[in-house]
């Protein structure tokens, strides 16, 4: 049994079998990397109702076992080549798993070095359970004596698919550490270049509109100022320590950086790397109450960006009904409020398909603006860029001027044409006032409507109520399309109670279908919003 031919044989199968196995991990890699490689999120979903990951991993086992039991037991008259025949439905199941999987992530696995570090210790630790695993097999064979458990004592190998999940989640564990102290560094080096740059830094936080609203500003700066701004949703240290790494901040006048936050302590940790000279605060919704518990934890952390802010600095905020309540009077910050009744904000907005227009107040003074962009929130968003250039000394003529320039932003409510049909991208928009603002667009458009969606995530106890809602604000369009499993029971709910159609309503599995099945349904004229697209690790 410990002969050193034994020994290589042991090596040699549990490598083969791990290196199979790891194969079939690659849409939970991919699922680990959307949720920032923590463990909890992973966790919520390989354990999320509907997800059929722990399915699939026990019927490969299962398919697995069950071959390799009938191989081995079939080819007992070859001897000992019985047991290395029992092995063969390994890669066979392996491929037909991975052929299966190959198109399962909608968001692409990055190949990134995380990745790679992540991808070597899995291999390791399922390289060390299938070596157990074989060993004790081998032990048992030896000691029973018996031709028939010689033969099949490859077979516990069949049930490391089922242990996969665990086995990723704790080579991410074992990785942490090196990646901390690694992005601690990163991050490190970054501070020092923002802190010695001579440009001013504005950091932009909020539940909603932060990337439009940074976008927005960006354009109105640039036509007088070198501007360099965290590019897409760049929004944690890392990714604004990345922005910063790759930009001349020696020849920039301004650094706009986005700030997002999922957990008490992030926004004061961005705060601190950016250390800005002026602030946007777009305005407080449900939008991550998943992880901070309350709407009012959620406010507490986003408004620390103002107490992060230098003193004398200017401070833009969005009134709602969750900001109304913050002391602004008691900040060392020149605080301009944005919203309704206020000196800065959007009077009578009126909205068509065609854009929006509507009375732009800049200190007391209002001014008639027009834009092609759709939607309320991007009035809402353009008047807290427009406030915090007017505040940087941007005349009101170029802000005017550069509003009715302003391009869409990617993915937000973005319309385009295709084969006679609009379509309004609005992949990127994942909270319950944008969802709403989206919907008043949708029905602006002449011809008939469609919205897909999948619902609204990170809503912790208010998701079901906030689905509920969503639901009843489909009812009345000419077709509503829901994909996957994980919200569409509470929109469901919604928008039958609201009166909705039932045959109007469609409940399909992956956004692939969906879109299959609107070729077959959409004409010329018609209108369709897609509002949020959840990635795989919500899915």
């Amino acid at each position: 049994m410990f002969t050193l031919t034994a020994i290589v044989e042991y090596i040699v199968v549990a490598l083969a079998a791990a290196l199979l196995y790891a194969l079939c991990t690659r849409r939970l890699l991919g699922a680990l990397q959307q949720g920032g490689y923590e463990g909890r999120a992973y966790a919520r979903w390989t354990h999320r109702k509907g997800n059929m990951v722990y399915s699939r991993y026990i019927l490969l086992a299962f398919l697995i076992a069950l071959a390799s039991l009938v191989f081995g037991i079939c080819f007992t008259f070859a001897g000992d080549w019985a047991a290395y025949i029992a092995l063969v439905p390994i890669p066979g199941f392996v491929a037909v798993y991975c052929v299966s999987e190959r198109r399962a992530l909608k968001v692409p696995l990055r190949c990134t070095r995380r990745a790679g570090r992540i991808s070597a210790l899995n291999a390791l630790l399922l390289f060390l359970v299938c070596f157990a695993l074989v060993l004790a097999a081998n032990a048992a064979a030896f000691y029973a004596g018996a031709e028939i458990v010689a033969h099949l004592r490859y077979l516990p190998l069949a049930v490391v698919p089922i242990l996969l999940p665990v086995l990723l989640r704790l080579a991410a564990a074992l990785e942490r550490p090196y990646a901390t102290a690694r992005n601690r560094k990163y991050v490190a080096a970054a501070r020092e270049k923002l802190a010695s740059a001579p440009c001013k830094k504005i950091g932009i936080t909020g539940s909603f509109g932060k990337t439009s609203v940074k976008n927005f500003l960006a354009a109105l700066l640039s036509e007088r100022y070198t501007v360099v701004a965290t590019p897409a949703s760049y929004n944690t240290p890392v990714g604004i320590a990345k922005a910063a790494e790759g930009a001349d901040l020696s020849a920039a006048d301004f650094f706009l950086a986005e700030m997002g936050a999922r957990r008490a302590g992030d926004i004061e940790e961005l705060a601190s790397l950016v250390a800005p000279d002026h602030c946007i605060l777009t305005g407080v919704c449900p939008q991550h109450v998943e992880t901070f518990g309350s709407v009012e934890a959620v406010l507490a952390e986003k408004a620390k960006l103002l107490s992060g802010t230098k003193a004398g600095g200017f401070a833009v905020v969005g009134m709602d009904e969750n900001t109304r309540g913050l002391d602004l009077a008691a900040l060392p910050l020149q605080c301009i409020r944005v919203g309704e009744g206020e000196a800065f904000g959007a009077r009578n907005i009126r909205l068509s398909a065609e854009g929006a227009e509507f009375e732009l107040m800049l200190a007391g003074e209002g001014t008639e603006v027009r834009t092609r962009l759709l939607g309320r929130h991007s009035v809402h968003d353009l008047a807290l860029a427009a406030a915090m250039a007017h505040c940087l000394g941007i005349p009101r003529e170029e802000i005017v001027r550069g509003i009715a320039q302003m391009g869409y932003v990617p993915h937000r409510l973005q319309p385009i044409e295709s084969g006679g049909v609009t379509v309004l991208d609005d992949a990127y928009n994942a909270n319950v006032e944008g969802a709403a603002c989206a919907l008043e667009v949708l029905r602006l458009f002449a011809g008939r409507k469609f919205a897909v969606t999948p619902g609204i995530v990170e809503l912790g106890i208010l998701e079901e109520r906030e689905n509920r809602l969503l639901g009843e604000r489909l009812a009345g369009l000419d077709g509503v399309v829901l994909v996957g499993e994980t919200l569409v029971l509470p929109v469901k709910e919604g928008y039958l109670a609201a009166g909705g159609d039932p045959e109007k309503l469609y409940i399909l599995p992956t956004l692939e279908k969906a879109q299959a099945l609107l070729a077959e349904v959409l004409q010329d004229g018609d209108t369709v919003l897609f509002l949020n697209d959840l990635p795989d690790i919500y899915s």
